[in-house]
């Protein structure tokens, strides 16, 4: 599809130069036109794309690190065409037509987690941190004197913007498998405002339990953000089979939700989203400007959102895909979703079976934490490391992973095999995103060069 885009840009240059969007000679290297120009705009250009050429290879199944997923062509075409016209989405004067996709996408997006896209509000941002600020800050509104709670496992955004938002903020386990642990998240609920779910954890995509804590926070009076950064997109595949549903079909039910859609949702950085339930929130963002707005009476963006200048070219972007794609569960978009499941799972069921590595647990997502097999706590964080710089050099068989941090005690509790000195430690063991489909095909070798690489390790 890479390639459909060439003469659709094409097309579009053609038809922008009709427009008169030409490029000012003024632009030109050197500040004029001309062959020395070109000469020189050329050489700029082979050094550019020498560095760029240094990044990891993010689009290929061998890159199984971090969060970093490729935008779908789609997203790329409709970002240039929109970036080129360079739309501001926080007046209605200064991106129009964009603003109007961002509308319709966070209605697309508000009927997906089962939001009445009537009744409820939101808007895209810069990325998921900004989102969640914005969530917290109207936590802070409701409750200005009550402290918000976040799981041990939640991104580390949460504390950091309770910090910023001169919130207090504390760190509660949800561990509600036992009647001691569901009285200490009760317990702790007590005076709290707001309760941070997470769906989709960053460190090993854990979901956590929305539909077990919202009675009990509806019984206390707190209300819920769901931070949905990474995982929010698979509420598409809640009746797949594939993990359990029962968070997802209770999203309706969160206060807030963020949902980044330049993770899952296949759009180039930045994209985030914020959710609310009830529009009614809308009232902490009032604000008035004499010179931004005059071009209509009708409530636009800039009025519900903490940042103030956005890029259209994102919203354009997530509307074309969406329309390109689908958002439902039959859709080409969910497929691909699965697709990442399936290899996770994959992955997962190669590691039982392997006799050099171990998994940490079954994944919930599409991540997978393992480590290989050594009889302590040491061996196995030195391992881990060497796999993780050995097989980033191994040229066209290389291999990009990361590394996560797990704390020794829970580890050899789960594991009582593995000697440890010091439970207080923590091991580092290794940890794989799938957020390709390409991954699905990808296992086989991926694990061939996983042993290959400790071969080489062990045999120095």
């Amino acid at each position: 599809m890479y390639k459909q885009l060439i003469p659709l840009l094409e097309r579009w240059l053609e038809q922008a130069e009709l427009q008169g969007m030409t490029i000012p000679a003024r632009y030109h290297a050197g500040g004029q036109a001309g062959d020395a120009a070109d000469t020189e705009l050329q050489a700029v250009f082979e050094a550019f794309i020498a560095r760029m050429q240094a990044c990891y290879p993010f689009h290929q199944p061998a890159y199984a690190g971090q969060m970093l997923k490729p935008p779908h062509p789609a997203a790329w075409l409709a970002y240039a065409v929109a970036m080129s016209v360079n739309t501001n989405n926080h007046a209605l004067d200064g991106g129009p037509e964009t603003s109007q996709m961002e509308k319709e996408v966070i209605r697309d997006l508000a009927g997906m987690v089962g939001y009445d896209p009537g009744a409820s509000l939101g808007h895209l941002t810069s990325g998921g941190t900004v989102a969640n600020l914005e969530a917290l800050w109207v936590a802070r509104c409701l409750h200005p004197d009550k402290p918000v709670l976040f799981s041990e496992q939640a991104h580390y955004t949460h504390s950091r913007m309770c910090s910023v938002l001169g919130m207090e903020g504390r760190a509660v386990s949800m561990d509600l498998s036992s009647k001691e642990g569901e009285a200490r998240f009760r317990e702790a609920l007590q005076g709290a405002g707001t309760l941070v779910v997470t769906l989709g954890t960053t460190g090993t995509g854990t979901i956590e339990p929305l539909d077990k804590v919202l009675p009990l926070c509806r019984q206390a009076g707190v209300r819920i953000h769901v931070d949905a950064a990474y995982g929010g997109f698979f509420t598409l595949l809640k009746n797949s089979g594939l993990f359990n549903p029962a968070p997802f079909e209770a999203l309706w039910e969160a206060d807030s939700i963020v949902i980044d859609p330049h993770k899952h949702g296949l759009q180039p950085y930045g994209c985030g989203c914020v959710l609310f339930r009830d529009a009614s929130v809308g009232r902490f963002y009032k604000h008035d400007s004499p010179y931004t707005y005059f071009s209509s009476d009708e409530l636009h963006l800039g009025e519900i959102t903490l940042e103030c200048s956005r890029a259209g070219a994102a919203a354009a972007a997530l509307w074309f895909t969406i329309q390109v794609l689908g958002l439902h569960a039959e859709s080409r978009f969910a497929g691909m979703l699965k697709d990442c499941l399936l290899a996770a799972r994959s992955f997962a069921a190669e590691l039982q079976n392997s006799e050099t590595f171990g998994l940490l647990a079954q994944p919930e997502t599409d991540i997978v934490c393992y480590f290989p097999l050594a009889g302590d706590i040491s061996e196995i964080s030195r391992l881990s490391r060497d796999i993780f710089h050995d097989t980033m050099q191994q040229g066209q068989q290389s291999l990009f992973l990361s590394l996560y941090k797990v704390n020794a005690g829970a580890f050899v509790k789960q594991f009582p095999s593995v000697n440890c000195a010091d439970p207080s430690e923590q091991v580092t063991i290794l940890r794989s995103v799938f957020m390709k489909p390409e991954h699905l095909d990808f296992i086989p070798e991926m694990m061939r060069r996983l042993r290959a690489s400790l071969q080489r390790i062990t045999a120095q």
